[in-house]
């Protein structure tokens, strides 16, 4: 398993606390699909402009979505290679989890006192 400095792991917590909402991971959702106005992205969300944008101010602090001001617009996109290093992360410990498991299965099959024999 990979060591990750302390720089990492805030990283990471960033990430994993952003992607902890609903109304955020909706919005990865809609950015999976292609770039997009926040005031597009901010439709389907009942709540004020404001309460959005610091929906959006998450997201950019984990690194999963950056902005651009193109013109009057601001358009948003998602970082898809910041999914993939949680990817990665996740994969890395459901792997360690799996050999572990599977170990402690052998262990309790290898010493069942019903097992034929």
């Amino acid at each position: 398993m990979a060591n990750y400095s302390s720089s990492d792991s805030s990283a990471l917590n960033r990430a994993f606390h952003a992607l902890g909402d609903a109304t955020r991971r909706g919005v990865l959702a809609q950015l999976a699909l292609g770039e997009a106005p926040v005031s597009k992205l901010a439709e389907p969300y009942d709540m004020a402009l404001p309460t959005f944008l610091q929906h959006l101010k998450v997201l950019e602090a984990g690194g999963l979505v950056s902005s651009r001001k193109k013109g009057r617009v601001r358009l948003c996109r998602l970082e898809a290679a910041r999914l993939a290093e949680l990817k990665n992360w996740i994969t890395q410990y459901e792997q360690a989890w799996s050999a572990r498991l599977d170990r402690l299965d052998d262990f309790l099959n290898e010493n069942d006192p019903n097992k034929d024999t």
